[in-house]
């Protein structure tokens, strides 16, 4: 979809009901929530395009007890989805956050449908024991097929997103109640602001002053993923939380000057990690933690992701892929030994025990049980070499399950909100692999329907 969104000399106007700061998949789903609900609201996005980090997301969205699993034969309580949530946070999500995102999923999946916006296809993530992660039937990426569709409404209901504009200062009344934004083109006014301003994974301050062990790292992040929200917010007296949880995703190729992450689905369809050796060395589908910190252990401090023609086929990113070049090609697994230079012997027994557990359903060197629907043994087959880089950071601003931001007391910081990657507490010191778009559209409904009920007795 091209970009349709206005620029700063199309002019943002003095007053609105409501100011989005961000056009991730949480700015606009929270605008159009807004707008369906009597309010007018503007997006104002510093970058020169929208989408934000959303534009990267590629395996899908997690959500349970959906009419998409049920039509898949998949019967859960979202308890369940909970639970392994909060295990895999290491129990350190905020419970009130967790049980409002793991108990509302389904209703964001539908509200996606009510939209036309239809994730009917289902895969499955690290951390997770069943096929939770909803995507669209063309298993195109998840963010730009998200963003794209929620621009489009976005178009409809004639809601403006002016790009090139930076918040450089919340404004406050004289109760210190946030009324509006300082921008370099004026002062915008509104009952209400929503950061919707993503993490700060590309923050070099940031990143230094809470987790100087990583500062050398990369990131998978685009360069507007700053901290900005958080910083506005502080200025006004708000609380950050559990910002030295920052989560390095173990599958990112780095070889060609970026760095690209290669999405969990591949590793959800069954592709295996592989070392300098052509040996596995981890279960591949345990929590991104885990795995990052498995490869970091290797001696190489990096590995092979390994798979065949049908996993290829059921992950179209594995497309982009490969036009970025960042694919290795062969015809048999000899040849993609000779150009991987690891040990023939080895990838080829790896790959013989590996289908033998498919075909038993049982991982006998490491417990994988996700993933294991389909042996590896349909050429040409394929590899990239991956490793850790920065992805998400689990802290953020302190808000409540009503998306308010908290002051350091606890109080609400009245007509200020916030929603996606903006926030801490709910992922713990682990974010899932799918939990992040669903948190974009879960609490960025949330926001919109919270600032236009609060907008309205103002």
């Amino acid at each position: 979809m091209a970009n349709t969104a206005s620029k700063p000399n199309d002019s943002v106007k003095e007053d609105y009901d409501l100011i989005v700061i961000g056009s991730g998949c949480a700015g606009l789903t929270c605008a159009i929530q807004a707008r369906e609900l009597g309010l007018k609201p503007v997006i104002l996005e510093k970058m020169e395009t929208f989408g934000g980090n959303s534009m990267r997301a590629s395996s899908g969205m997690n959500a349970s007890e959906t009419i998409v699993q049920l039509k898949h034969g998949i019967v859960e309580d979202w308890h369940d989805f909970y639970e392994e949530t909060y295990k895999g946070g290491g129990k350190l999500n905020d419970p009130e956050l967790l049980e409002y995102f793991a108990s509302h999923g389904a209703l964001a999946i539908d509200w996606l449908a009510a939209h036309g916006i239809v994730l009917d296809n289902l895969t499955i993530t690290g951390g997770m024991s069943r096929m939770r992660t909803h995507r669209p039937k063309s298993l195109a990426p998840i963010g730009a097929f998200l963003v794209n569709n929620l621009m489009k409404r976005v178009k409809e209901l004639e809601i403006p997103v002016v790009c090139g504009v930076k918040a450089e200062r919340l404004l406050t009344d004289e109760k210190g109640a946030v009324c509006g934004v300082k921008t370099a083109q004026r002062n915008v006014y509104a009952k209400a602001v929503v950061l919707a301003t993503g993490g700060f994974s590309a923050s070099k301050d940031l990143i230094a002053k809470y987790r100087p062990d990583l500062k050398a790292y990369r990131t998978t992040n685009h360069a507007g993923a700053t901290g900005d929200g958080i910083k506005l917010a502080e200025e006004v007296g708000a609380e950050v939380m559990q910002m030295d949880l920052v989560q390095v995703h173990p599958t990112v190729q780095q070889d060609t000057g970026h760095a690209y992450l290669i999405g969990e689905a591949v590793r959800g369809e069954g592709a295996v990690l592989v070392d300098g050796n052509g040996k596995r060395f981890v279960n591949e589908l345990s929590t991104r933690r885990i795995v990052s910190d498995a490869i970091t252990a290797l001696k190489e401090k990096s590995a092979y992701l390994v798979f065949d023609s049908q996993v290829k086929k059921r992950v179209k990113a594995v497309d982009f892929y490969q036009k970025q070049g960042l694919v290795v090609e062969a015809r048999t697994l000899e040849e993609l030994a000779k150009k991987l230079n690891v040990k023939e012997n080895d990838l080829k027994q790896t790959l013989e025990k590996w289908n033998q557990a498919v075909e038993k359903k049982q991982d006998s060197e490491f417990g994988r049980k996700t993933g294991m629907e389909r042996e590896l043994n349909q050429a040409p087959y394929y590899a990239i070499h991956i490793a850790p880089a920065i992805h998400y950071t689990m802290g953020g601003l302190h808000i409540d399950k009503q998306t308010h931001v908290l002051d350091k007391s606890g109080n609400v910081i009245s007509g200020l909100f916030a929603c996606g990657e903006v926030c801490g507490g709910l992922h713990g010191n682990n974010r899932i692999g799918g939990n992040s778009i669903s948190e974009t559209i879960i609490f960025g409904r949330q926001a919109g329907m919270r600032a236009a009920a609060e907008s309205k007795n103002k």
